[in-house]
């Protein structure tokens, strides 16, 4: 697989909303794409990325992407395959494995909602089917850069 395959989606997001009401150690975010297409839920492990406050204080931008392999080179291994090299994984903030495990229509029948698990931390990504037709049911990266 050459490395422009693995890219499956990426956007920059402002986070809306932050809510570590129900559990201690995880978050629930809600953010918006800068350009305002694709909204996202995402819950988040507070000791691994403590989020709250660039979340409430800045509410900035951060780096959202999924791919289909955490390798540079595209390659489908595991990013902990690799010893002594360099992996995506080195230049996040946040990174998590999981699974694409459904897809249903959004509003309208216009948009796509994508629903990913990553060991219990859930993701919702919700936009254009423009956007998420490179997105299938599958394994997947989230890779998170503040």
């Amino acid at each position: 697989m050459a490395s422009g395959d693995a890219q499956l989606f990426e956007d920059a997001f402002t986070v809306t909303n932050y809510d570590q009401s129900k559990y201690d150690r995880v978050a629930r975010i809600t953010a918006n794409s800068t350009d305002n297409q694709t909204q996202l839920t995402l819950d988040i492990n507070v000791e691994l990325f403590p989020c709250r406050t660039w979340a409430r204080t800045c509410r900035s931008c951060s780096r959202r992407r999924l791919r289909s392999t955490g390798n540079r080179d595209g390659e489908e291994r595991g990013w902990r395959d690799v010893r002594g090299e360099s992996t995506l994984a080195d230049m996040y903030d946040y990174v998590c494995h999981g699974k694409i495990y459904k897809f249903e229509d959004g509003v309208e029948g216009q948009t796509l909602r994508a629903y990913i698990s990553f060991g219990g931390l859930l993701m919702m990504l919700e936009g254009p089917y423009a956007k998420l037709t490179p997105l299938r049911v599958d394994n997947t990266y989230l890779l998170v850069k503040k």
